[in-house]
């Protein structure tokens, strides 16, 4: 954390005055990131005891973690609010905690079930978490009746895109 340092910004060759840091982490210091990955790597390894998620061949996948993003996976939303539970209770021992506003929920389901099953928000214990129809994960969307055409779309205009911006550059000659 920063105690007491100073820092100003440099925008267009000026630079603002200067202000005191209150919050937030020095530049180049590596230790906290790394006692936070420490932290969260046993949170992970004691939810992977937990006996929820799906089986992919041999392996029983329950979650998905990749730096601060954790997906919980459960067959349903009992099995969903156990692992929660469990999740938060060791985040909290270890001195995590988990962000409310950017915690949201998706049900996976065959698209005839959809419709009779939507239900709003989640609430466990002291959280409130939004469901949603889709979301993006490591560059990729997911989405509840797990149909990947929107993912699909979105990837396709993005090298329309690219291609467009290729063409535009002052490298690319045409014959």
């Amino acid at each position: 954390m920063c105690t007491k340092d100073k820092s100003a910004v440099r925008i267009l060759g000026r630079l603002s005055s200067f202000f005191e840091n209150k919050t937030g982490l020095k530049h180049g210091v590596t230790l906290p990131p790394i006692l936070f990955n420490l932290a969260l790597q046993k949170v992970i390894q004691s939810i992977k005891m937990f006996p929820s998620g799906i089986k992919i061949g041999k392996e029983q996948l329950h979650v998905l973690a990749y730096v601060d993003d954790i997906a919980l996976i459960g067959k349903n939303e009992i099995e969903t609010r156990k692992l929660f539970v469990e999740m938060e209770n060791i985040a909290r021992k270890f001195g995590l905690q988990i962000h409310q506003e950017k915690t949201k929920y998706m049900t996976v389901e065959r698209k005839n079930n959809l419709k009779k099953n939507k239900i709003g928000d989640l609430k466990i214990e002291n959280y409130k978490s939004e469901r949603v129809e889709n979301f993006k994960y490591s560059g990729v969307i997911l989405n509840e009746d797990n149909y990947n055409q929107i993912d699909l779309q979105e990837r396709i205009k993005n090298v329309i895109l690219c291609y467009k911006n290729f063409l535009k550059t002052k490298t690319y000659q045409r014959n």
